[in-house]
């Protein structure tokens, strides 16, 4: 018997779609802009849309994990392996953990080092954090260490939705897509004919 499994809400599915995209833009923006030989104005240019996103990467996450508490996920297929229910457990709590800690490292080693954000500082939004080099080091290698934690969970969220998605079809993909709606893209997926894999 084919279960169709339900779909997270609409805001719940804005919400993780927003995430990704900014996060998928953010990877590749924090690895370019650090690199010596690039132009100085595309180095700004990718400074700036990093440290403003990660400020709205905040907000949404926020936003997020306050409707998740209100508004419970749905529940994953009866026939999914206990293992991977437990894997995925993990690897959310993970992505949430560390979408929250990078952007406030991130925030961090900017306002400890004496630089600008420059969302917050059009908002009149005032320094959380002293000025303070030693801060800044700290919190620029927390951010270093986190983004390379991140960048492997994410890889790992990527993968298994693709395992489900193409290889089990067995709705979880379609959980979260499409992002605007319950269309037939999702009820189409989860209509597939289940294999296991």
């Amino acid at each position: 018997m084919i279960e169709t499994t339900a779909q997270y809400r609409t805001p719940a599915r804005l919400f993780h779609w927003s995430v990704a995209i900014l996060v998928l833009l953010m990877i590749p923006a924090g690895v370019i802009m650090i690199q010596e030989e690039i132009a100085r104005d595309l180095q700004n240019t990718l400074f700036i849309f990093h440290k403003n996103a990660g400020v709205l990467v905040l907000l949404v996450v926020i936003a997020r994990l306050a409707f998740r508490l209100a508004t419970p996920p749905p529940p994953l297929p009866r026939d999914m392996p206990d293992a991977q229910k437990r894997i995925a457990g993990i690897s959310h709590f993970m992505l949430y953990a560390l979408l929250v800690l990078m952007p406030v490292a991130g925030y961090v080693r900017v306002k400890a080092g004496g630089f600008p954000i420059e969302m917050l500082d059009a908002l009149g939004v005032p320094s959380l954090v002293p000025r303070s080099d030693a801060l800044a080091e700290a919190a620029k290698s927390l951010h270093y260490a986190g983004a390379l934690v991140l960048t492997a969970f994410v890889a790992l969220h990527i993968g298994a939705a693709l395992y489900h998605g193409i290889i089990r079809r067995d709705g979880v993909f379609s959980r979260m897509w499409p992002p605007f709606g319950r269309g037939a893209a999702g009820a189409a997926l989860a209509s597939r004919p289940h294999r296991d894999g």
